[in-house]
């Protein structure tokens, strides 16, 4: 896990350039154009990028060196960085647009390559521990970035918090280079441009036929995006409403709490989820989210302070617990078939963000926070509600079928499948 450690060091590094960068950009935008069109444009291209670069990104994990993949695009984004600073003035608008396109598609096929390359950087049977780490790295690098945001830009100015953000790259590609770690199964070397038929074939169809409850996690996830964009959005106009003299202090509240929440839910699955062999499957991902999705519909409902900073810990431990179940259970497939399948579950977490973040801020012109989160992430309840009807009814014989659809390949692989619950059987 040394190795590894260090790899969630340069990961958290460029995760906080990306968070600071987010802020920056947006503002920077606005202030290059003059206009909410251009802006809102710019975030719509850079999502809609993140979308297709899922499907891409999945093939691109599958048939090419994981390692090089994240190098290349953490090299790609400091290189478009340091040429909007090189820029001139009157041709910045279209190169922002560039690195929307740039920006998007590197961070999601860094995001695929990192999380396909979890079991073979540490071994399966510490794969939950170490997305324990990730997300708790993350979760550090937003908040820092996000807090820091402001204070870079105004005592700063735009320039020095781009490269800021193409520094923090530099050092996560130099830390992944220098790494001696393996991102690809032992018995299959890499053969860059050879396609893996089993790899192919492993889209959403083939996902239905043979791993319907992957299918519905990864659906749960995209709902869980609509609910996620829900209260992104309706969190300051909140927050605005309950002190409009300070409208940040519950904004920082939250996500403060929120993130120690993320915290507490990597040290209690780092302390118990790996002593024993068993690992928590679908029925712990559908409990896990209905308290994600209950703990922030509670945020607003109008609670004194203090319970409602306890609702958000609970929706922040629920919501890092969830994380790292789920991408625990992907990772539990054939090594072949995993860069398919975190490239599908990018593309749908993304599209139901995207969606959910138009949706919602239409909504919220006519409507209070409370109803518009509560439908949102009462949608992501109803889901796992369903989910977990269907495993105590169904759940044995799905598993068995998920067993028969892929025992061919994994006795091939040398594996076990995993069954209902996320264990080798």
């Amino acid at each position: 896990m040394g190795h590894f450690r260090l790899l969630v060091i340069g990961n958290g590094i460029s995760a906080y350039g990306s968070y600071l960068n987010m802020v920056a950009l947006n503002v920077f935008v606005y202030h290059v154009s003059g206009s909410a069109l251009v802006a809102g444009l710019f975030m719509a291209v850079r999502l809609v990028t993140n979308v297709l670069a899922g499907f891409v990104a999945g093939r691109l994990v599958s048939r090419h060196d994981r390692k090089r993949l994240m190098v290349g695009a953490d090299l790609t984004q400091a290189t478009a960085l340091v040429l909007l600073l090189l820029s001139p003035d009157a041709g910045r608008v279209p190169l922002l647009f560039a690195l929307a396109v740039v920006t998007g598609a590197c961070s999601t096929l860094s995001q695929v390559a990192l999380r396909s390359s979890v079991p073979e950087i540490v071994g399966p049977g510490l794969r939950t521990r170490a997305n324990g780490l990730l997300v708790t790295g993350r979760s550090l690098a937003m908040i820092a970035g996000f807090a820091s945001s402001g204070v870079v830009v105004a005592g700063l100015g735009y320039h020095y918090a781009f490269a800021l953000d193409a520094a923090t790259f530099v050092v996560s590609a130099t830390v992944l280079f220098l790494l001696p770690i393996r991102t690809r199964a032992a018995a299959e070397p890499d053969a860059p441009g050879k396609p893996d038929p089993a790899a192919a074939e492993w889209g959403v169809r083939f996902l239905l036929r043979t791993a319907p409850l992957l299918a519905v996690m990864i659906a749960v996830r995209a709902v869980d995006g609509l609910g996620s964009s829900s209260h992104n959005v309706a969190l300051p106009i909140y927050s605005d409403s309950l002190n409009p003299g300070h409208p940040a202090t519950f904004v920082s509240q939250f996500w403060a709490t929120w993130a120690l929440g993320n915290i507490v839910a990597q040290q209690l699955c780092g302390r118990f989820l790996t002593k024993g062999r068993r690992s928590p499957g679908e029925r712990a991902f559908a409990v896990g989210s209905c308290v994600m999705s209950a703990g922030f519909i509670l945020v607003f409902c109008g609670l004194p302070t203090v319970p409602a900073i306890a609702a958000a810990l609970v929706a922040g431990a629920a919501d890092g617990f969830t994380e790292i179940v789920y991408v625990t259970r992907l990772q539990a497939a054939p090594d072949a078939q995993r860069g398919r399948l975190f490239g599908l579950s990018a593309s749908a977490e993304n599209t139901g963000f995207g969606l959910g973040m138009i949706v919602s801020a239409a909504l919220l012109d006519h409507f209070a926070p409370l109803p518009v989160v509560s439908v949102f992430h009462g949608c992501a309840i109803a889901l796992c509600l369903v989910l977990l009807a269907v495993l105590f009814r169904r759940g044995p014989a799905l598993a068995r079928r998920e067993k028969e659809g892929g025992g061919a390949r994994e006795a091939a692989a040398g594996r076990d499948l995993p069954t209902a619950e996320g264990h080798s059987a």
